[in-house]
């Protein structure tokens, strides 16, 4: 109980936003709910992480860099920050070291982070390297004038050829590592999809952020019963690949300080490439 009363308001918020606070077995939904009176809650707290995130020299694959930003193409099994469980070997870590002035760009422990990738999803990801630089860049993602596009392979034929999923999605009140769509605190969500290629059981696919919430290409195909091939929380495990077929594959913006249009691309990851090439050897694709 000390523990409890050393937090402050906004941490406790926090515990409540990340599912770690249930009566009863079931998360609390909202930082606002109001007691009765009686209520017995649990609270996980979870381990302090350094509020300073420390340099280490990790090999990483800069697709775009200047004196404001920096464009990653991150490998699978990277987590963007150092958080509880990964105090390490985070693309956090890496920049530190790739870029000494980082520090304290946006934050202490997120230093020029301006959006996120889930660990086990590749592609790209820009940070800032400056005050200015990240100011901009969070401000284009928060107006939407950031454009993301994925690649992703799902379970199934997926219909139709092109789409607009629209569906709010909030946290899932029986488990706090998952989203779905109607959870607890849902924020409106799109995703738009274009069919690239159909195989036996699985649809390829582009898949293009309009918002940009947690698992939100993960949760709307799921919800269409076509989950990410390869996602254990949201579907299921396969021999075809050892982690989520999901890649940040095109990512467009402004430049920070000149405002030039500015468009990447990274190819797909060689573990992704390979399971598409054993799909594309198995069975005729067809090419829309």
């Amino acid at each position: 109980m000390a523990r409890l009363c050393e937090l402050s308001r906004p941490q406790a918020h926090r515990l409540i936003a990340d599912g770690l606070v249930s009566e009863g077995g079931r998360v609390r939904a909202k930082p606002g709910d109001r007691l009765i009176g009686g209520e017995r809650l649990s609270v996980r707290v979870p381990a302090p992480v350094s509020a300073e995130p420390q340099p280490e020299s990790i090999p990483l694959t800069i697709v775009y860099e200047d004196e404001d930003m920096i464009v990653v193409d991150k490998p699978p099994g990277m987590p963007i920050h150092p958080g509880p469980g990964h105090t390490g070997r985070t693309l956090v870590n890496a920049l530190l070291a790739h870029c000494p002035d980082l520090p304290g760009i946006g934050g202490v422990q997120r230093p020029g982070i301006v959006h996120r990738l889930d660990k086990d999803t590749s592609g790209l990801i820009v940070a800032a390297k400056t005050e200015r630089a990240h100011h901009s860049l969070t401000r284009q993602l928060a107006e939407r004038r950031m454009h993301k596009t994925y690649l992703a392979l799902v379970d199934g034929s997926l219909q139709p050829d092109e789409a607009m999923i629209d569906a709010p999605i909030g946290r899932d009140t029986h488990n706090r590592k998952r989203m779905r769509v109607n959870g607890a605190a849902a924020r409106e969500a799109q995703t738009s999809y274009r069919v690239r290629e159909r195989f036996e059981g699985y649809t390829y696919l582009e898949a293009t952020l309009i918002t940009g919430r947690t698992h939100q290409i993960r949760v709307h195909l799921a919800s269409l019963g076509h989950p990410v091939t390869g996602d254990a929380v949201y579907g299921h495990r396969t021999p075809l690949v050892a982690r989520q077929f999901l890649h940040a594959w095109r990512l467009s913006l402004n430049h920070p300080v000149d405002g030039r249009e500015l468009s990447f691309e990274a190819p797909l990851a060689p573990d992704l490439q390979a399971a598409l090439e054993s799909l594309t050897n198995a069975s005729a694709g067809t090419v829309l």
